[in-house]
């Protein structure tokens, strides 16, 4: 191992992987052969201020771990409610090789899993998106789910007014038309996206159009959940990243099929939604997050920084 391992912050992870490059990446990954179900399981310990998340996965080509942590009382703070490094390692030698900007990678991988099942499941000329979440994996999500549909308005939907302002314009300064909205406007949606910390369900799911998308990936915790068990129920297709990891950690799912809304074996994996014939019926995407996400972002960084004369 070298005295100094090279760090990718989070200008070089999004510099090097940009939103549509990392979708294409995840989506190469399942149609290859990749087994979300087999993957490394997550661990989760409760520490006095929050939580310690450790994320291992192995692919075929590279190694990694990320070091995550949770701590909800730091937005009173000015600080980021989740922080995380990543280690990457040589597959064989299992030496380490570089360290990468965790929290970037979070930010870039869990909109782009959520773009790789939009692909599949929402109505391709999907053009309206409610976004419910105004930090940073909610302007992940514009950015990932405009690389796969033709948007054209985003409507915000925040519980800090500023917080939600801030990222219309954002999204305005990008090309997009934006505003700030509510739960009502998911009547017109044609894909609903909720990145919150919420526990309870953020909208009613008799509102939702028929034939919409709408994707949850805010909670990892069984008791939590930000869809109701009407938007689940009504799915024509119930897309999991794995359905082992969803039963245990998705507070959507695992509600629901207490509820008896969904059945657990109708739960579709991730990488048998990627052969699917399209749909016109509505759909859901529960995402949790996986460590195998983040190393295949992190690998294609690393392949790219090394390219580029870095090594």
């Amino acid at each position: 191992m070298t005295a100094t391992l090279p760090y990718l912050d989070e200008a070089d992870v999004f510099g090097l992987v940009p939103f549509a490059d990392a979708v294409a990446a995840l989506a190469k990954a399942l149609s290859g052969g990749l087994d979300p179900q087999a993957s490394l399981q997550r661990s989760i310990h409760d520490v006095e201020h929050g939580q310690l998340l450790l994320m291992p996965a192995e692919t075929a080509t590279a190694m990694g771990v990320k070091l995550s942590t949770v701590a909800p009382g730091n937005s009173g703070r000015g600080l980021p409610r989740v922080q995380a490094l990543y280690v990457l390692y040589d597959r064989v030698t299992l030496t380490p090789v570089a360290l990468l900007d965790g929290t970037a990678l979070t930010t870039l991988r869990t909109p782009a899993v959520s773009a790789v099942a939009v692909d599949h499941l929402a109505p391709p000329g999907a053009r309206h998106l409610v976004v419910f979440g105004s930090g940073p994996q909610a302007w992940g999500h514009v950015e990932a789910l405009r690389a796969v549909r033709p948007l054209s308005d985003v409507t915000v939907v925040g519980r800090d007014p500023d917080r939600a302002a801030a990222l219309v314009a954002r999204v305005r300064d990008s090309g997009l038309d934006a505003r700030v909205g509510s739960h009502d406007d998911v009547a017109d949606a044609d894909v609903v996206v909720c990145a919150t910390t919420a526990r309870q369900p953020l909208f009613d799911g008799r509102r939702l159009r028929p034939g919409s998308c709408a994707v949850a990936v805010g909670s990892h915790e069984p008791d939590a959940r930000e869809l109701d068990d009407v938007t689940i129920g009504a799915a024509e297709r119930v897309v999991v990243e794995s359905r082992g990891v969803a039963l245990r950690e998705a507070g959507d799912i695992i509600q629901a099929v207490r509820a008896g809304v969904v059945a657990e074996d109708s739960l579709i994996e991730l990488r048998d939604a990627v052969h699917l014939a399209p749909t016109t019926g509505s759909s859901v995407f529960k995402s949790v997050g996986m460590g195998w996400q983040d190393l295949v972002v992190a690998d294609l960084a690393h392949q790219r920084w090394t390219e580029r004369g870095h090594a």
